[in-house]
Order: structure tokens, then sequence, then C-alpha cells
């Protein structure tokens, strides 16, 4: 499983792989400790929605009140900040002029807060004159539950605004509704993880394909495997085509990743199963789409009785570069190949009419279409593995085993109640032993007087 922004952005089955007995001490600590950011399945006594998992190695960075003293971002990187409710905060970009910038804003605020279906985050990209680049906003919607929002803002190399290379400028400011009234001005929590594209080598066509296969697959068949998913986009859960079962509380955001090479189409739905009470929630459940770079494609919502519903995503086109000439944004986001993000959540006002659960929820996973090879760049994208699918995940991806190779990881430590202490002693007491077995054989080869 890989893990784009940041210092690890290794393969943790390759690093166990590779490290030696004491590194692997420090990677079953590791393993332990951030277990919970996979998520175990909700059960009956465990009502509490978990907090969002910000990436390992997030950089704390103040946002400023004006551009003179916004503080530099650097791409490839994530970090963590955070936007009091009336306030336009700055951060600093140093762009070339051949590269495309992407920087995607995560808004996380407290679980306890007040929002509005309006309420929400925008994030734009300026240059050094002020201009804006692009601009995008993600609002909590109908749902009315404060849940991690995303905002994708981007300086694209190919269009007419924004040219050359030199400083460029991230706001990022709160949505304000006045609905709120005199709701708590409580601060949000923010992620940043800014990520650049560099042009193709080659000039290829500047269209949009104009036919591809919109219609909606049969469901799939065969019995749910239990996937619980990350909590933040860092720690989300690896699938692969199929049908998955997690449990969610109210007020509860699970995050997945699906490998999608050049040239594959995704497809996903996610079923509410029954519950008992008598009422009506809207929002009840969102399921969201997000791109490589976070990026959002479509969502959808559904609202809720108490008999099973499911929220389908609209079709999406085959994964191409020339897709980013297309006007729908569900076009045009779809625009490379790697980890797509499937979040859902579910709405924290489902508690007062059908109680605190646990609720079940099926999601299923489609990725259909012949995978190609996509265009040659005329530089390296930043991080260097962000539109990349190994060919492991790509395999995955139609078998539907991705994800499953830290399942016996996880089982290892929850079989018997196993804690940390217990493992950690294990590892020591092998590690010991076989240090003891290679001095025994260094004394036996030694001369004797």
């Amino acid at each position: 499983m890989r893990r784009r922004y940041g210092p690890l952005a290794v393969s943790g089955a390759r690093a166990a792989r590779t490290a030696p007995l004491p590194g692997l001490c420090a990677l079953l600590v590791l393993s332990v400790a951030t277990t919970p950011a996979y998520g175990t399945p909700a059960t009956a006594g465990d009502t509490r929605p978990r907090s969002y998992a910000f990436a390992p190695g997030d950089r704390t960075v103040a946002g400023a009140p004006n551009p003179a003293t916004a503080e530099r971002l650097e791409p490839g990187r994530t970090y963590r900040s955070s936007l009091p409710r009336h306030g336009r905060l700055y951060y600093r970009l140093d762009l070339t002029a051949a590269d495309t910038a992407y920087v995607p804003v995560t808004a996380v605020p407290p679980a306890d807060a007040t929002v509005s279906a309006t309420d929400g985050v925008r994030v734009s990209v300026q240059d050094a004159h002020g201009t804006p680049c692009a601009y995008a906003a993600a609002r909590f919607g109908a749902g009315l539950s404060p849940r991690p929002v995303t905002a994708l803002a981007e300086r694209d190399a190919g269009k007419a605004l924004c040219q050359g290379g030199g400083t460029y400028y991230v706001l990022v400011q709160r949505l304000d509704d006045g609905a709120l009234g005199t709701a708590p001005a409580q601060r949000w929590d923010l992620e940043i993880a800014p990520a650049t594209e560099p042009r193709p080598a080659r000039a290829g066509s500047t269209s949009a394909p104009q036919t591809w296969d919109s219609a909606t697959p049969a469901p799939l068949g065969g019995t749910p495997r239990d996937r619980s998913g990350g909590t933040g986009f860092a720690s989300a859960r690896p699938l692969g085509q199929g049908v998955f079962r997690t449990a969610l509380v109210p007020g509860e955001t699970r995050f997945y990743e699906v490998p999608v090479d050049w040239g594959r189409q995704l497809h996903a739905s996610a079923e509410l199963a029954g519950a008992q009470g008598h009422g009506y929630v809207g929002g009840a459940l969102n399921l969201s789409l997000y791109n490589p770079v976070r990026g959002y494609v479509e969502d959808a919502a559904l609202g809720y009785t108490g008999t099973p519903k499911s929220a389908v995503l609209a079709p999406v086109p085959p994964v191409e570069y020339a897709n980013r000439y297309a006007a729908p944004a569900g076009v045009s986001s779809v625009r490379f190949a790697g980890d797509y993000y499937l979040v859902l959540h579910l709405s924290e006002q489902l508690a007062g009419t059908f109680g605190r659960g646990p609720f079940e929820v099926k999601l299923q996973v489609r990725v259909a279409g012949r995978a190609h090879a996509g265009p040659e760049y005329a530089g390296h994208p930043v991080p260097g593995d962000v539109f990349a699918v190994p060919a492991q995940d790509r395999e995955a991806a139609f078998t539907g085993s991705a994800g499953d190779g830290d399942e016996p990881v996880l089982k290892l430590i929850a079989f018997g109640g196993i804690g940390l202490g217990t493992v950690l002693l294990l590892v020591l007491a092998g590690w010991t032993l076989a240090a003891r077995r290679t001095q025994t054989r260094v004394n036996a080869q030694k001369p004797t007087a």
C-alpha cells in the first residue's frame, strides 16, 4: 500500500521485507500505533466517530493574513494548519513555468461544530499580482453534519491565465453562512497537500474524448468482505473490484483508495442497511469520489427513512489525459491514473431519528476497461508516484485483493487480545535468540588455544 505525500512514501510490504530485526520492531510499533487510522468495525458499544487522521510527518504551517508574510509550501509534502471562522489565510508557492500545480485543502471542523448546508471552505491560487488563477469550494450539503471536506485549486500551465514561473499564493477562507447565528467561532484544522504535474513530452490532442460507455453496470454478486476504511487520505484503505462491508456510527467518515490505470473506468455505489425507527434524514449517507491529487470528481447522497437505500455515483469516463479539456467537472477531473479516493460519511443527524447505530454500509466497486500506457512527461511529477499504478496494484484492482496484505498483521495483533507489549516481547525474544545463536557459531569457529 503506497503513501503518497510526505517522507513515508514507501511500500509497507517492501519495508518489512528489507528491514533488519531492530527495524522490524520499530515497524511493529508503528503498525500497532497507527492501527486506529485504518479503523476497526464499529460494534454495538462503540458509538464514537473517529477523528480525522492527518498524514504522518505533517509539517505545521501558520497561514498569514496577507501575502507578504505567507509561508512557503513545498509540493510533495503535506502540511497541517488551522482556519478561523472569519479569516483569510495565505500560503506561498514557488512554481516553474512548465508545471501545473494542484493544491488540495481538506478542512476538518470539530465533531461538535454547527454547520449549514452551504458552509464550507473556499481555496484559490493567485499570481504575484493578486490575479486569481482558479478557485474551488467544498460545502457540507444536506446532511448538515460536520465532516472533512476538500477543495482543490490549481495553476494550469496550459491556460492563458497565470503563466510563467515565480511566486504564487494560495488563499483559504471559510464559506460563512449567516444562518449559523451565534454558533461558537471554532477553528477548523486544515491539511494541505500540494502536488505538481509536468507538461507532456509530446503534444497530443487538446479535445476531450467524445464517446465512452456511460451505462451504469449491473450490481456485483458475491458475499461482501469486511473492509473498514481509514480516517484520512493518508490512511485510506486500499480496495480492488468487489463488494465490501463496513459499519459506521453517525458523524463518522471513512476513506478508501482504488488504483485506476490509464484507460480504466471506476464505478462505485454504497448501500445503507435498514434500521429501526421512523422519520426522514436528508443526506444521511454521502459517497464522494476524489482523484489522485484529492480533487473532487463527484458525489452522491441519499435521503433515509430506515429502509435500505443506495447512493450511486454517476458513471465517469475512462481515465485519459485528454479528459482535462472537457467542460464538465465530472469528466475533466478524471485526467490521470493513480489512486482514486472513495469517501463515506454517515450524517450526525441520523442519531436523533434512528439511534447511534452502528449502521452497516455495503460498498460496491467495479474497475472496467483496458489499461494502456499513459503520456510521457517532460519532467517528473511531485510526488513522483502520484500518477502511477504499480503492477501489483493494477492486478489487485481487478482481483479485488487490494488491501488484503495488511490483514494478517492486524489479525495477529488482535488475535486473542495480544497487546503491544506482548508483540514487542515476542519480537525482542526472537531477536535475542537469533543474536545468541550467531554468537555461538562465531565462538565455535574460533581456534582453541
